[in-house]
């Protein structure tokens, strides 16, 4: 398989956290042209300690960057990072990388292009940044992110993987 880099995109806090934690920020950058990180995003990530994610923005990942939230994306009530996220991609007609099923939601009815962290993980295995998911998958699990095993388990069939529940 070939990697192909697709589009901008923009992270939200959970699936920055949770691959850096496994040591995958690679898979965002990596897939993206450019990854941007709303400052909303950004202090979030600052605010923990001894954290990989915190290291890495405090270390110059990502391209951060203010945005102004619409009214469009703040009337759906969603926390300052998801908020954040929508805007800026709208704003700059880029990808948004959020697990949070509301924020999801919004996107779909402002036709913002959604990939969420297992997305990410499937779109690396498809274009050949990772050999398998499972493992990643694993990780990103054992880190902290849930998904049930039927899902899951869908996701890695799809990609000619088997899962089994730990």
């Amino acid at each position: 398989m070939r990697r192909t880099v697709q589009d901008d995109w923009v992270v939200n806090a959970s699936p920055v956290i949770i691959l850096a934690r496994v040591g995958r920020l690679d898979l965002l950058s990596g897939l993206a042209v450019r990854v941007f990180v709303p400052e909303a995003v950004a202090t979030e990530i600052l605010s923990g300690s001894g954290d990989p994610a915190r290291d890495a923005i405090h270390g110059g990942w990502g391209v951060r960057r203010e945005v102004q939230v619409p009214a469009a994306v703040s009337e759906w009530g969603l926390g300052r990072g998801e908020s954040a996220v929508l805007g800026l991609a709208l704003e700059l007609g880029a990808r948004a990388v959020v697990d949070d099923r509301s924020a999801r939601r919004c996107a779909a009815a402002l036709g913002v292009p959604v990939i969420g962290t297992l997305g990410v993980i499937a779109r690396a295995k498809r274009s050949g940044l990772i050999e398998a998911a499972g493992p990643v998958v694993r990780s990103v699990i054992e880190a902290g992110l849930f998904y049930d095993d039927a899902s899951i388990g869908a996701l890695l069939r799809g990609l000619g993987e088997d899962w089994r529940p730990s």
